[in-house]
């Protein structure tokens, strides 16, 4: 009996042991679900609502509600961010990579910026790029190196900062409506700007004489070229004109050939006979004056026609008896 009673005792503290240990689990889930239906968004924030994928943007701060492990929020911070160009801004020492530039007149600065940015679309901050300020970073020192290279180091170092900052800003800002990262450019400033280390001077020195060397041999080069081009070129234009006129020269000769060859053809076409005859008389005209001509008569007597002068022939004969004279005394 008695053990039947205790059995009793412990068969009920087990259900009220259940009935504890349910009411805790249904208690936590309640938690759970109470508190993970509704999230706080502040005054200077903006949130993602992502239900299934799909992003949303929530802007209105206050208390919003959420379907529990259906909908997650991510949070952002929508207030004035910033960082720096050219310097830490925890040590505050110089970055050579990022502070060292070339102005339009090729002197080297160090320039120190600070960019300041928000965010203006948390959706596409998320989820457009991995990294949205790295690239602003980037960004924002493509667009001062080349605006400082736009400028003269007189202007980076005194009187032009103003108007080089909104140079700068306004790039940027085109840069970033581009891109469309969800991120809004706020300001940029110089916020120092200075002449190089002495290290950084002797390289620009040693750049300038490779420059000036180089400037030198192609003034020489351009010089040597401007004198013997206009030589070579009149020279060239010499020849083409004497080959043109050989050209003209031998057309022309070649023309008058054919016009006489063709006259003397229609006048042999009339009168072949008479036109023969014409010919060889010419031709003999051309010929017999140049060759002596040595009739042998019948007494033994040559005779040479045309006759030569008899005082030529004299000296022809004193000159070969001289030249037999002095034959003999040799």
């Amino acid at each position: 009996m008695e053990f039947q009673t205790k059995n009793n005792s412990f068969k009920n503290g087990m259900k009220v042991a259940g009935k504890v240990a349910t009411g805790v689990v249904i208690t936590i889930i309640a938690l759970i679900l109470i508190f993970g239906s509704t999230y706080q968004i502040k005054e200077q924030e903006q949130a993602v609502l992502i239900t299934f994928g799909k992003a949303k943007a929530v802007t209105e701060s206050g208390l919003h509600f959420k379907i529990p492990l259906i909908q997650q929020v991510r949070k952002v911070d929508t207030t004035i961010q910033g960082f720096t160009i050219g310097y830490n801004s925890d040590t505050n020492e110089t970055i050579d990579e990022e502070a060292v530039m070339i102005t339009s007149d090729y002197n080297f600065i160090n320039a120190d910026f600070f960019v300041e940015y928000k965010i203006s679309d948390p959706v596409k901050a998320l989820y457009e790029s991995q990294q949205p300020q790295k690239i602003l970073k980037n960004l924002s020192q493509s667009c001062i190196r080349t605006v400082i290279g736009s400028y003269d180091v007189d202007s980076v170092l005194t009187t032009g900062k103003n108007e080089i900052q909104a140079a700068i800003k306004e790039m940027i800002l085109q840069k970033l409506e581009e891109q469309d990262i969800g991120i809004q450019l706020v300001n940029v400033t110089i916020q120092d700007a200075e002449p190089p280390t002495t290290e950084i001077m002797e390289a620009f020195k040693a750049v300038e004489t490779a420059k000036q060397g180089k400037e030198t041999a192609l003034n020489n080069a351009n010089k040597y070229r401007n004198e013997k081009l206009p030589n070579a070129q009149a020279e060239s234009d010499k020849i083409i004109k004497d080959a043109e006129a050989f050209k003209q020269e031998r057309v022309n000769e070649a023309t008058g050939q054919v016009a006489r060859f063709n006259a003397m053809y229609e006048e042999y076409v009339k009168n072949p006979t008479v036109t023969k005859q014409r010919m060889f008389y010419e031709a003999m005209e051309d010929i017999l004056p140049n060759i002596d001509i040595v009739i042998d008569g019948s007494n033994g007597v040559q005779k040479v026609l045309p006759l030569e002068p008899f005082v030529s022939m004299q000296g022809a004969d004193n000159n070969q008896g001289s030249s037999t004279t002095t034959e003999s005394n040799q």
